[in-house]
């Protein structure tokens, strides 16, 4: 039943007129984007150097908006953050433009944890934050478009704080999503289900805990926006333990035992009213099936938005078991450092190159390693090929290797269209055979549905011996509350890892059928060790538990004993 008709007129109308204009600079975009990638991409990367061009770093690197693609390839290496750290720590005390134009003013810094252990700060100006949210418009209207019901339904978005820390000069640092939903106005808030100050909650159980009462006490969501699909799959985890919990705080209001902090209860106290129909309503489906279901307490929820590529492509498989019918609809390419893809067709990690916001490069993953490698320019690109991608962007980014692996699927008209493979970082190679991360979530995940062992998480890591080997650290889902699971299972879904890892990298396979590598294993771990993991993990490298991409391979052989120092464990004696 609709409690707030009016409400949703109103929401309706406006969002209606918003939804059309959005739509208009969709089409806009993939028309330019059918026609000519090429002059797109020139006339793009001037305008970049036009807005950066009194930097310092324009300067020392001799930039300007005349510069041909040729020239500016000649002048700027292909690098990581280390090119741009030392002039970003002259802007944490306040000289921005050390890497900005004038007029390009900075807003924030989007801290993101990388491939290191130090977090890394991304500037974020207006004109980035404009690009980013008009992404995400884009993103949203192809959604809804798709689902046309969604416009009088409500969207449980999970953002995390962008005043997380702050520099020397007053800076806040932290998640762009926070700031985006800080900004927005009253009407497009009521379309969220999820107050913004619930981003400040830092405790990650806490915070967990805060949105699924928030957001159980709704029936009218239509979507659900997070990162991760993994982080989904906590939320369920959590909400059936803590069914009872979430029942009587809806019942009674509040936030029971909440390490929240008080200003930040004390701003949710108008959501946090008591609500004894929606209670009586949950009660009434725990006590008829035992758990609560996503179909009956969100029965009109259409689309969840999460990453499907990669790593993430792992948890699909589960997250269609909790929410069969519903449409997972993959983010696109996109990190704190911008914006790659938009995808246009759902159920599909691939999107179109954003040409219109970025410069972008790219380089053939086999000519990675030479001295003095050939980029690509977009409309260069071959279908099936593999490359790391390399932005120039309005935070004054140049030729930066964000070390994401890239194929090309095929092209929307002019212009690449893109899927995210693995990081670069994660290939693994004991004796030749290059591993890639994509090459284990694709083996793993197969292995999984033959075995019918349905995994919550796993990892592959090296393990030396006589021969050398891999083990497959895995919980399955469901043992959660066990301290072990049956050998036999565990035994057969690491055989079949191992034959589909065989057919997906030759390399892998020669190096098996001459005995120079031992067959795979597989361990249990128990849920406590993992989550204890991943926090131990995202409180070293400064990035949020959203943003968290679980690793599915690791090319460190003392994986374990990573595992045991984070959960306070004896290590291990070899």
């Amino acid at each position: 039943m609709n409690r707030f008709p009016l409400l949703n007129q109103v929401r309706a109308v406006a969002g209606g007129m918003h939804r059309r204009s959005t739509w208009k600079r969709r089409e806009s975009f993939l028309d330019t984007a059918r026609r000519d990638c090429l002059n797109t991409q020139r006339a793009t990367l001037r305008g970049l150097l036009e807005l950066n061009r009194e930097s310092d770093f324009a300067k020392d690197f001799r930039l300007s908006p005349d510069l041909t693609a040729q020239e500016f390839r000649k002048r700027v290496p292909v690098a990581g953050y280390e090119l741009v750290q030392p002039y970003i720590e002259k802007m944490k005390s306040g000289h921005h433009q050390a890497l900005l134009g004038r007029k390009n003013k900075l807003l924030m810094y989007a801290m993101t944890s990388g491939t290191t252990a130090d977090s890394k700060l991304i500037p974020v100006t207006e004109r980035f934050l404009s690009d980013y949210r008009r992404g995400w418009q884009s993103w949203g209207i192809g959604a809804y478009r798709q689902h046309a019901d969604l416009k009088l339904l409500h969207i449980i978005q999970i953002s995390s704080s962008h005043r997380r820390s702050v520099t020397a000069d007053g800076t806040p640092c932290g998640n762009i999503s926070g700031l985006v939903a800080a900004m927005q106005g009253k009407v497009v808030r009521s379309l969220y289900t999820i107050p913004s100050e619930v981003a400040e909650i830092f405790d990650a159980d806490a915070k967990r805990y805060a949105v699924l009462r928030l957001a159980l006490a709704d029936p009218l969501a239509g979507m659900l926006i997070t990162a991760n699909p993994s982080t989904v799959l906590q939320m369920l985890e959590t909400l059936q333990l803590r069914a009872s919990d979430l029942i009587r705080d809806i019942h009674d209001g509040g936030l029971s035992g909440s390490e929240a902090p008080q200003l930040v209860l004390k701003a949710l106290a108008r959501s946090l009213r008591p609500n004894r129909d929606r209670a009586k309503e949950l009660e009434r489906f725990l006590s008829m099936r035992g758990k609560l279901q996503p179909s009956d307490f969100w029965p009109h929820l259409q689309t969840l938005g999460v990453w499907r590529g990669g790593s993430a492509a792992a948890y699909i498989p589960t997250l269609n078991q909790w929410f069969p019918g519903v449409a997972v609809r993959d983010h696109g390419l996109h990190a704190s450092e911008g914006r790659m893809t938009m995808p246009v067709n759902e159920e599909s990690p691939a999107g179109v190159l954003e040409i219109e916001t970025h410069y972008f490069e790219f380089l053939p993953v086999d000519a990675a390693g030479s001295q003095f490698p050939e980029t690509l320019e977009a409309h260069e690109l071959k279908e099936g090929s593999e490359y790391y991608i390399l932005l120039t962007t309005s935070s004054g980014f140049c030729r930066y290797n964000i070390q994401d692996v890239v194929r090309c699927v095929g092209f929307h008209g002019a212009t690449p269209m893109l899927e995210f493979r693995h990081k670069g970082a994660h290939i693994s190679s004991i004796t030749g055979e290059k591993i890639a991360e994509s090459q284990v979530v694709d083996a793993v995940r197969s292995a999984a549905e033959t075995s019918g062992v349905p995994l919550r998480y796993f990892t592959l890591t090296p393990s030396w011996g006589n021969p050398p080997g891999y083990v497959l650290y895995a919980l399955p889902a469901g043992s959660e509350q066990q301290t072990a699971f049956d050998p036999s299972a565990l035994q057969k879904l690491a055989t079949l890892a191992d034959s589909n890892l065989k057919h997906r990298n030759s390399e892998y396979l020669e190096k098996r059928d001459t005995g120079r590598l031992a067959p795979i294993r597989c361990e249990f771990l128990p849920a406590s060790h993992w989550d204890k993991f991943t926090i131990h993990r995202t409180r070293r490298s400064g990035g949020s538990i959203e943003q968290y991409k679980h690793p599915c391979l690791l090319p460190d052989p003392q994986f374990e004993d990573l595992f045991r120092k984070a959960c306070g464990l004896t290590p291990l004696d070899r």
